[in-house]
C-alpha cells in the first residue's frame, strides 16, 4: 500500500473543509457528513473553529484510499493564517488546491500557487461548487491555464479523444511517444504530475458528493510514492500543546524509522511517546518508518522547520506578518511574569515574533491581521486566564545592502579571542538572508566555522537605519582567527554579531516596506477614479482590461498606503467592486526617509548591538569604534588582497653571523613546520609578496610586511640575553649584574630618544617565589620583571602575537629558538650584538649631534651682567 502525506489548501470560503469530510466519508473514515454550519466537521477540532467556521490550525486525519494510506493534513485558508498553512508544504508529497467555481481563481489562490511551485510540490486540483448558478467549467479552465499554469488540464472526463493529446502537449518525450502510438501510459502521466508539468483538474460539488469519488479515483491512479534513505531523517512542522498541556513536536519520518526512547536532539532528548493523530484523537504506537506523518512527546528544544537526523532544516516561510502590534496587558499585571507565557505561543507560531522592547517598554507581536487578533485574544484567555488587547499597528520594515561590503568583529577581552570576518553581497527582492563559507579549513577549524554559522543562523539580525531585520543579501564566512587557549564559548557569538554590524555600518543600506499585489474589479465607469487612487499610494498598475462590464486591474502598492482600501472601494463603487490582496513581498521603502527620521533609530546607541569591537591592550580590553576597527584588526581583509611589494627596509634587519641564525634559516624552519602540506608554503617579507587573506587559527605566520606601513614601532628587548650576549656589557656583568643592566637601560634610553621608538626591556623574575608581573618606567622606556613561572621569552612571544597586527614589532635576542617563535608571529629580528653596536652607534651620533647644536664661541659671564656690575668688579680687580 502506498503511503503519502497529502496536504488540502484552498481561499476561504472555497469549500476546503466541506471537500474533506466527503472524502472522509469515502473513504470510509466517518459514518456521517459533518457540516461547517453544522458545527460538526472532523477536523474542525477547536471550539473557536467551529464557532467560526474556519480552519485556525492544521490537523491531520489518515484513511485508505485505493492503494493509498493517505495522510491528509488540512490547512487553514484565512490568509490570516497563512504561516500555519505554509509551515505543513515542507512535508507534503502532494498538495490538493481547492478553488471555488463560483469565485474562479482569486489573490490569495495565486499566492498558494507560488507557494507550491517554491516548494516544488505536486497538485491536484478539485473546482468546488460547480452546482451553483453562473458557474463555467470551460472559461474556469481557461482561468486556470492564464492564471496558473498551462499546465491545467482537465481529468474529469479520461475517455474523450482529447485527453491523451492534452496531456502528451506538456511533453515533448512523451508527445513523440503518444505520435507513436496513439495513447500515454498512466505511469507517463504520473510521473508528469510529479514532475509538476500537469496539474490534473477535477470539476464537482463537495457538498453534495459529485465528482468526489471521481477524484479520488485520479489521486490512487496517478500518484507515486516517494523514495525514502535508510538513515533516520524527520522533518519538523509544527509545534503544539494537548490538553493536559503536553508539547507535542509533529514532524514527517523522510528517512529510517523512530522508536520510543530515541534520543532525537542535540540536548539528548527522549522521545516518551509517539503519537498518530486522526482529528482530535490519536493512537500511541512504538515504531513509525518513514512516511508517517506523527507527534512526539519529550522534546522541549525543537521547532518547526527543524530537521532531525540527516533531514536538512527548512529555510524560513516566504509569508510573514507585516504588521507589528502592542500586546497592552491588564493593569497590575506584571509584563516580566506573563511574556515567558506568551513566548509558548512563539513556539507555536514563530512568526509571532513575541518580543519585549526594552525602550518602549511593551510587549509587541507580529500578526497578519484582525482575525488572528481577535483568535490571540481568545487563545490567550483561554490557556492563561488573562484578557489582553491590541494597539494599532505598525508596519514591518526590513533593510538590505546595495554593495559588497566585508564585516570585521573582533572580541577580545582579557583572557578571551575571537576574530570574524564576513563578505556581505545583496541578493535579488525575495531572496531572505543566506549563509555560506568560503574559508580553508587548514586555516580556520571546520568546528569554528560551524559556530560561526551557528551564530549567524541563531538570530534575526538588525540593521542600522531603522533597527529593523535585515534580508535580501548573503553572508559569506571569508576568515576568522581562534586562540588555542584563550578562545571560550560565546567569543565568536561577540566576533560574529559584531562583525555583522560592522559590515552593515560600511555598506550603502536600503529601507525595504511589504508591498500587496492586488487584484482590483470596478464598474468600468470606475477606472479612472482606481487609477488615481492607486497613484497616489505610491502603487504600480498593468494596463487594465474590460471584462463583462467591469474594469480590472492588477498590480502592486505598499501595505502601508493599501491597507484600508477596501472600504474605500466599497464605498464609491457601491458595493460592486472588490478588492483581493496578497502580500507580494519587499520593495524599496517610497518615504523611505520620512520614516527613518519618524523611528528615530541610533545604531550607535544600540547597547544591545553593538557596531565595534573589543581590543586588548597592556593587558586590559578597550572599545573600538566600527569605523576604526580595520585598523586594528589582525587578519587582512579580503577586499583589499593584491601584490604587495615591501619596500619598507629597516637598518636593524641585517643578516648576522655568529650569534644567531639568519632570516633564510628562519623562514626555512618555519616553511617546513607550518606549510610543509601548503602548496605555496611561507613567503618572507623579502621583495614581492601576494597573501590571500584567510583566516589562521594558531599558531599563525605573518608576513612580516603586512599592514606595516606608518604603524607605530616597538623594540622588544630579551634584558638578560642581550646583556649576555654582548661582549661588552658581559664583561661589566661578571663585576656586578645591576651595574650591566644600568649600562643597558641607559644606551636605550639613548635609542629611543634618537629613534622615537617605544621600548620595553623585559627580565625574567620567574625564579622569584610569588613575584606579580612588575612593569614600571625608566626615564623614556618601560621595564618589565616577569611574574613567578613566566620567562622573558613567554612574555615576549605573548605579546608579540597579541600586538603584531598593531605595531612595527622588533625583537632583540640571539635566543634561536624564540628569533623562530617571534619570526613566526610577524615580528623583525636583531642579534644581542647588533643591537649593542647600534645603541652605540646611536649615543655616538646623540653626542655628535648635541655638539653640533652648541654654540661656536665661548661665553663669558662678564658679557652678560650689567654695567654697574662690571664697573665694580673692574675697581676691585685693579684694586688688588
Amino acid at each position: 500500500m502506498k503511503k503519502l502525506v497529502i496536504g488540502i489548501l484552498a481561499h476561504v470560503d472555497a469549500g476546503k473543509t466541506t471537500l474533506s469530510e466527503g472524502l472522509l466519508y469515502l473513504s470510509g473514515k466517518i459514518r456521517k457528513l459533518g457540516r461547517v454550519d453544522k458545527r460538526d466537521a472532523f477536523l474542525d477540532t477547536y471550539e473557536l473553529e467551529r464557532q467560526r467556521g474556519i480552519t485556525i490550525f492544521s490537523k491531520q486525519a489518515v484513511m485508505e484510499i485505493g492503494d493509498i494510506l493517505m495522510t491528509l493534513l488540512d490547512t487553514p485558508g484565512h490568509v490570516d493564517f497563512s504561516t500555519e498553512m505554509e509551515r505543513t508544504l515542507q512535508v507534503l508529497d502532494y498538495a490538493i488546491l481547492v478553488i471555488s467555481g463560483a469565485d474562479g481563481v482569486q489573490g490569495h489562490t495565486e499566492t498558494l500557487w507560488r507557494l507550491l511551485s517554491k516548494y516544488k510540490i505536486p497538485v491536484f486540483l478539485f473546482i468546488n461548487k460547480m452546482d451553483q448558478d453562473g458557474t463555467d467549467k470551460d472559461k474556469l479552465l481557461e482561468e486556470l491555464k492564464r492564471r496558473l499554469d498551462e499546465g491545467c488540464i482537465d481529468f474529469s472526463n479520461e475517455q474523450s479523444d482529447v485527453f491523451d493529446e492534452n496531456v502528451a502537449m506538456c511533453d515533448e518525450e512523451v508527445l513523440n511517444t503518444y505520435l507513436a502510438t496513439g495513447h500515454v501510459e498512466v505511469e507517463a502521466i504520473g510521473a508528469l504530475i510529479g514532475r509538476r508539468q500537469v496539474f490534473p483538474c477535477y470539476f464537482g460539488s463537495a457538498l453534495k458528493l459529485e465528482g468526489v469519488k471521481e477524484f479520488m479515483k485520479g489521486i490512487s491512479k496517478y500518484t507515486q510514492v516517494p523514495t525514502y534513505a535508510n538513515e533516520f531523517g524527520a522533518k519538523v512542522f509544527k509545534i503544539a500543546r494537548d490538553d493536559q498541556g503536553n508539547r507535542l513536536t509533529h514532524m514527517k519520518i523522510t528517512g529510517g524509522s523512530l522508536k520510543v526512547r530515541s534520543v532525537l536532539t542535540k540536548q539528548e532528548e527522549k522521545v516518551n511517546q509517539i503519537r498518530i493523530y486522526s482529528g482530535n484523537k490519536f493512537e500511541s504506537v512504538g515504531e513509525v518508518e518513514a512516511g508517517t506523518v506523527c507527534a512526539v512527546t519529550g522534546l522541549t528544544k525543537t521547532y518547526p522547520g527543524e530537521g532531525l537526523g540527516n533531514e536538512e532544516a527548512t529555510r524560513g516561510p516566504l509569508l510573514e506578518p507585516v504588521l507589528t502590534y502592542q500586546i497592552i496587558l491588564p493593569d497590575k499585571c506584571d509584563p516580566a511574569a506573563i511574556l515567558p507565557k506568551l513566548l509558548q505561543l512563539s513556539e507555536e507560531d514563530p512568526q509571532l515574533h513575541i518580543v519585549w522592547d526594552e525602550v518602549l517598554q511593551e510587549i509587541q507581536a507580529q500578526i497578519m491581521g484582525k482575525v488572528q487578533i481577535e483568535i490571540l485574544q481568545h487563545i490567550i484567555y483561554e490557556r492563561f486566564e488573562i484578557e489582553v488587547s491590541f494597539g494599532a499597528g505598525n508596519i514591518v520594515y526590513k533593510e538590505t545592502i546595495t554593495n559588497v561590503v566585508e564585516g570585521v568583529g573582533h572580541f577580545e577581552p582579557l583572557r578571551h579571542y575571537a576574530e570574524v570576518h564576513l563578505l556581505m553581497e545583496p541578493l535579488p527582492t525575495g531572496s531572505g538572508v543566506q549563509f555560506d563559507v568560503d574559508c580553508s579549513e587548514d586555516d580556520f577549524g571546520k568546528s569554528w566555522q560551524r559556530l560561526v554559522l551557528t551564530h549567524l543562523e541563531e538570530k534575526e539580525h538588525k540593521g542600522v537605519l531603522t533597527g529593523s531585520v535585515i534580508t535580501d543579501m548573503k553572508i559569506t564566512l571569508v576568515a576568522g582567527r581562534a586562540h588555542n587557549k584563550h578562545t571560550e564559548g560565546g567569543d565568536f557569538r561577540e566576533a560574529t554579531y559584531r562583525a555583522v554590524r560592522q559590515g552593515l555600518k560600511q555598506a550603502q543600506s536600503m529601507l525595504l516596506e511589504p508591498f500587496y499585489a492586488f487584484r482590483l474589479e470596478v464598474p468600468e465607469h470606475l477606472i479612472g477614479r482606481a487609477m488615481m487612487d492607486i497613484e497616489k499610494m505610491h502603487g504600480r498598475f498593468d494596463p487594465p482590461h474590460m471584462e463583462d462590464g467591469q474594469a480590472i486591474l492588477t498590480g502592486v502598492a505598499p501595505v502601508v498606503t493599501m491597507r484600508d482600501y477596501q472600504k474605500d472601494v466599497i464605498a464609491y463603487s457601491k458595493g460592486l467592486g472588490r478588492l483581493f490582496c496578497s502580500l507580494k513581498g519587499y520593495e524599496p521603502c517610497h518615504n523611505s526617509e520620512e520614516v527613518i527620521v519618524t523611528i528615530g533609530y541610533d545604531s550607535e546607541q544600540d547597547i544591545d548591538h553593538p557596531t565595534g569591537s573589543v581590543f586588548c591592550a597592556h593587558g586590559s580590553g578597550f572599545l573600538v569604534a566600527w569605523d576604526q576597527v580595520t585598523s586594528y584588526m589582525h587578519i587582512e581583509n579580503r577586499k583589499l588582497e593584491a601584490t604587495v611589494e615591501d619596500t619598507v627596509v629597516r637598518s636593524n634587519e641585517i643578516y648576522w653571523e655568529e650569534d644567531s641564525i639568519g632570516i633564510e634559516e628562519i623562514d626555512s624552519i618555519l616553511n617546513r613546520t607550518f606549510y610543509a602540506n601548503q602548496k605555496n608554503g611561507y613567503t618572507s617579507n623579502k621583495g614581492v609578496v601576494k597573501r590571500k587573506a584567510c583566516a589562521v587559527q594558531m599558531p599563525i605566520i605573518r608576513t612580516a610586511h603586512s599592514h606595516s606601513i606608518n604603524k607605530e614601532e616597538y623594540l622588544l628587548v630579551d634584558g638578560y640575553n642581550v646583556i649576555f650576549g654582548c661582549e661588552a656589557l658581559k664583561q661589566v656583568a661578571d663585576t656586578h649584574i645591576d651595574a650591566a643592566k644600568d649600562r643597558l637601560l641607559d644606551l636605550l634610553c639613548n635609542y629611543q630618544g634618537y629613534h622615537k621608538c617605544y621600548v620595553m626591556v623585559v627580565f625574567d623574575a620567574y625564579r622569584v617565589e610569588g613575584h606579580l608581573t612588575e612593569i614600571y618606567d625608566y626615564h623614556n622606556i618601560r621595564v618589565v620583571y616577569t611574574k613567578e613561572a613566566e620567562t622573558a621569552d613567554q612574555f615576549i612571544e605573548k605579546f608579540a602575537h597579541e600586538h603584531a597586527s598593531k605595531y612595527r614589532i622588533t625583537v632583540a635576542t640571539s635566543d634561536g629558538t624564540e628569533q623562530i617563535i617571534t619570526r613566526g608571529k610577524g615580528c623583525y629580528l636583531m642579534s644581542a650584538r647588533e643591537l649593542y653596536e647600534q645603541m652605540e652607534v646611536t649615543a655616538k651620533k646623540y653626542w655628535e649631534e648635541y655638539q653640533v647644536r652648541q654654540p661656536k664661541e665661548r661665553n663669558h659671564l662678564i658679557d652678560i651682567l650689567p654695567d654697574n656690575v662690571v664697573r665694580q668688579i673692574e675697581e676691585i680687580r685693579t684694586r688688588e
